[in-house]
């Protein structure tokens, strides 16, 4: 081939290879245009609710006439990890388009902050959101963007905002002072004159629940070393005496809760003003609650659901102020307490028939064939059926003292500090008598299951503790409230009543 034809021929390649890296690009740009449109992903997601609740939602009716689309929050902005995430995210899709079956999906659990924090990248708020002191930000904006700025590190966005992509439809926050309709208020609480099941009444008020006697006994705390699921802190077992007590058939409810909210609740006070009532009120005053930061009760109920996200100098308060209006002695369970009323007199993992690798989505197996939960759904409320959400008492069968969703529902608070190892230190040859854990600490003991937990979670002699910093993270207030939480919505209370009856 002549010269001349070889360099007329390589033009024609690099002018082919440049028109092919040209046309490349284009359609590269605009399939990433067109796969980033809302339509697009609508036509490949499963979940309607999506997109409704994103049209009520701000980012799409506002006063801006701004629209923000799917992948403004879903995808970080430009670059190499909005390619990575948009790559990954579009094969999970696709498989769950594919092969899943959407009427599977738990759409209110996704919904929730766990879930929205591996879908919603805090890049792409700042992105936008380049501003976070605007001239017409509140006092109470600034103050939480001021928090933000200095804790930016742990904090997310959606931790204040989870709410603002898509709208939730929640219940109307209802008032905790709101009294339940009966003919007349009681006057005096109960007082039972032998050792056997009673109704608690708080004087001044609507409201009743039931105390079940629970029988002393022995029994051993703890779990065997071959138990499936079992943690290091639930041994070594050791055995204990229990003298007998009353404890509370279901846990607090928001209607008992709600009473003492009524009595003593610091409407508009800041902590630093509750300190100083603290400091002057009289010996007998009991200062209560200030109100929320957010809806305690997450819009799912009140009533005789379990009260949650108050904290355990909350719960203790609460205890105090329920033993004035009754004249009896109410406090927290101890923990040694807690356990023998849960196993009620059964050795087992559970107080019911069954092994945890039966009801464990944990389990090898039942991560493949699904987990048996024919037996536990009948005693518990948890992760496999509780729909991301706390339940009515009702829903379940008692244990065999008689007593409501201890191993699920909302976990529990009890009055011991938490030490890994405390079982250690009661004698081995010995029956220890009404142990009340360590003398001190830092965090309280948590015990039982809750509508978040796996069953491998909810086992009888399972233990858990406070984690007092990291369920106040997103509360800006300083100092943080001393009454709520606002990263934890799953733990409760259960009340003891000490026998025999010493009328305080």
């Amino acid at each position: 081939m002549k010269k001349g034809n070889k360099k007329g021929l390589r033009k024609y390649i690099v002018l082919f290879v440049f028109l092919m890296g040209g046309a490349s690009v284009i359609l590269f740009n605009q399939t990433m245009q067109y796969s980033s449109e809302n339509e697009f992903c609508e036509s490949c997601h499963v979940h309607p609710q999506a997109t409704q609740s994103w049209r009520l939602g701000n980012h799409y009716d506002n006063k801006s006439g701004v629209i923000v689309g799917c992948v403004d929050c879903h995808l970080p902005p430009q670059g190499w990890d909005y390619l990575q995430a948009k790559a990954i995210t579009g094969v999970r899709d696709f498989y769950g388009y594919m092969f899943k079956d959407s009427s599977d999906f738990n759409w209110q659990q996704k919904s929730g902050r766990d879930a929205a924090e591996k879908h919603v990248y805090k890049a792409a708020c700042l992105h936008c959101h380049q501003n976070l002191f605007p001239r017409t930000l509140s006092k109470k904006g600034e103050e939480a963007h001021l928090y933000y700025d200095q804790k930016s590190a742990r904090l997310r966005c959606i931790n204040c905002h989870l709410e603002t992509g898509h709208f939730h439809d929640k219940k109307k926050e209802q008032d905790l002072s709101v009294e339940m309709k009966k003919n007349e208020k009681y006057n005096y609480p109960a007082w039972p004159d032998s050792f056997v099941d009673f109704k608690e009444r708080i004087p001044d008020s609507f409201v009743d629940f039931e105390m079940v006697a629970v029988p002393g006994g022995e029994f051993e705390i703890g779990s065997p070393a071959d138990e499936e699921f079992r943690d290091e802190n639930e041994g070594p077992r050791r055995r204990i005496k229990i003298s007998p007590f009353w404890m509370g058939k279901i846990e607090v409810s928001w209607d008992e809760y709600a009473q003492f909210y009524k009595e003593t609740a610091s409407q508009g006070r800041s902590e630093d003003q509750i300190k100083q009532v603290h400091y002057v009120q009289e010996v007998d005053g009991i200062t209560g609650p200030t109100p929320a930061y957010g809806n305690p009760d997450q819009g799912w109920g009140r009533g005789k659901r379990p009260a949650i996200t108050m904290t355990h100098f909350a719960a203790r308060t609460y205890c105090e102020w329920l033993s004035q209006k009754t004249g009896k002695n109410y406090r927290l369970p101890t923990e040694a307490e807690w356990e023998y009323a849960c196993r009620a007199g059964t050795e087992n993992a559970y107080f019911f028939e069954g092994s945890p690798s039966d009801y464990s989505e944990k389990a090898t197996l039942n991560k493949f064939f699904g987990a048996d939960t024919g037996t536990i759904n009948r005693f518990i409320i948890y992760a496999l059926n509780s729909n991301s959400q706390t339940h009515l008492p009702q829903d379940v069968k008692a244990n065999p003292f008689g007593l409501i969703n201890m191993l699920g529902n909302a976990r529990e608070f009890c009055g011991d500090y938490y030490q890994e190892d405390i079982y250690k230190t009661y004698p081995k040859d010995q029956v220890t008598e009404n142990p009340k854990g360590p003398a001190s600490g830092q965090e309280f003991v948590v015990r039982g299951g809750s509508f978040k937990s796996d069953a491998s979670k909810t086992r009888s002699a399972a233990r858990d503790f406070t984690r007092q910093d990291a369920w106040l993270v997103t509360d800006p207030q300083i100092p943080k409230s001393r009454w709520w939480y606002s990263d934890c919505n799953d733990v409760g209370f259960r009340v003891v009543c000490e026998y025999p009856v010493q009328k305080n």
